[in-house]
């Protein structure tokens, strides 16, 4: 007999879920090692995040192959072109470079668009490509034209460096590229220089001009924000909304191996807020969406709008809806997590969509509900963003 609790569990999904079918069996399985796991988790997973509450889906999932045992509905998935970069951001990987996968072993043409494909199929309305750098890839233009084709799916995104975007973007957006990141840490060419280890400021300035130019309406600029090296060019920053209609993202300083984070380094959101305030009045916050990684603000007579992307000091994993398909092809539920699990070796083995969608699945169902704290993240063996994708 099943457990009260799993019962339980079983009447909720029916009720979140009217008319889809659920698996008893999956849902009791999922309960009792929620049970055992749970003893486990306190112990090894600590963390001073706050608890999780439920989120629920949007809308009606096409399966449960995205959902996880907390509730949680990934509708957005990030795909990682490339492992290859035109820059050396230093937040991104380590001075000498890393060692890149052998172009083998990373995912064709042809097996991007399958995962996407089932991805989907699935549920997944939001593709975002990655990389590396996403448009070192010679096929990009392709690969999204059959991506931005693939029926449900709304929004093909992209995040770039932007070092070669203003040539490729027209391009891109006829293929279907309808939102952009564009990577700028500063606004002082030596500064760029220094900071990414290459030249190329005008070149990413001229990228956000033409993407606006060419009437993208999503048009957003993230900045990494670190402690003597570039926290003062913050009202800066937000000084470019009053006239250009971009979103300005500050992003917290992450650890990821190579990329010697300390915690003096980080500039807590709190801080950048105060900048920003005695600075600039009329700030005023923007109703952000349960799913939404950033708090937005709007400021009184500019153009554009500023967000501030909190993962240290104040985590959104309780809205988490995103998994990320590395350029490997292993598949990655949590970007802070080091657990992941490959999809290019069961495709070359020749496992059937039916297959994959159940090794997708377990590993969605295998996701903790919050990452373990940013001096945790900074101890726990994990790959350099550039492996795993911006």
């Amino acid at each position: 007999m099943m457990p009260l609790g799993c019962l339980s569990e079983l009447a909720r999904r029916q009720r979140r879920w009217p008319g889809h079918a659920i698996d008893a069996m999956r849902v009791g399985l999922q309960c009792l090692t929620r049970t055992t796991d749970s003893l486990r988790f306190s112990y090894s997973y600590a963390t001073s995040c706050a608890d999780v509450p439920e989120v629920l889906p949007s809308e009606t999932p096409l399966s449960d192959m995205l959902v996880d045992s907390f509730g949680r509905f990934h509708n957005y998935l990030r795909i990682s072109l490339t492992e290859r970069c035109n820059l050396r951001c230093q937040y991104c990987m380590p001075a000498e470079g890393v060692e890149l996968t052998p172009n083998t072993e990373l995912l064709s043409h042809d097996e991007i668009i399958r995962v996407a494909g089932l991805f989907v199929t699935s549920g997944v309305d939001k593709i975002r490509l990655t990389g590396g750098e996403p448009t070192v890839r010679k096929d990009i233009e392709d690969i999204c034209l059959h991506l931005s084709g693939l029926k449900g799916l709304k929004t093909l995104a992209m995040t770039t460096n932007g070092l070669v975007l203003s040539k490729k973007l027209p391009k891109l957006k006829e293929c279907g590229v309808n939102a952009l990141n564009i990577s700028l840490d500063t606004l002082v060419p030596a500064k760029f220089e220094f900071m990414t280890r290459r030249k190329g400021h005008s070149k990413v300035i001229e990228s956000i001009d033409a993407a606006i130019e060419l009437g993208y309406k999503s048009v957003k600029i993230n900045c990494v924000v670190m402690r003597g090296m570039n926290d003062d060019e913050i009202c800066d920053f937000v000084e470019m909304t009053r006239y250009k209609p971009v979103n300005v993202r500050f992003i917290e300083f992450m650890p990821f191996d190579g990329n010697v984070w300390n915690v003096k380094k980080l500039v807590p959101y709190a801080e950048m807020m105060d900048k920003v305030r005695q600075r600039f009045k009329g700030l005023e916050r923007l109703q952000d969406h349960p799913s939404e990684t950033a708090k937005n603000f709007k400021i009184d007579g500019h153009a554009g709008t500023i967000s501030f992307i909190t993962s240290m000091t104040e985590h959104f994993c309780a809205g988490c809806n995103r998994l990320r398909l590395l350029a490997d092809g292993n598949l990655k539920v949590c970007l802070f997590g080091p657990s992941e699990v490959s999809l290019r070796e069961p495709i070359r083995a020749g496992v059937d969509d039916a297959g994959l969608r159940e090794i997708i699945s377990t590993a969605v169902k295998r996701k903790k509900d919050k990452h373990a704290g940013m001096f945790d993240i900074a101890k726990t063996a994990n790959r350099p963003m550039i492996h795993i994708g911006g």
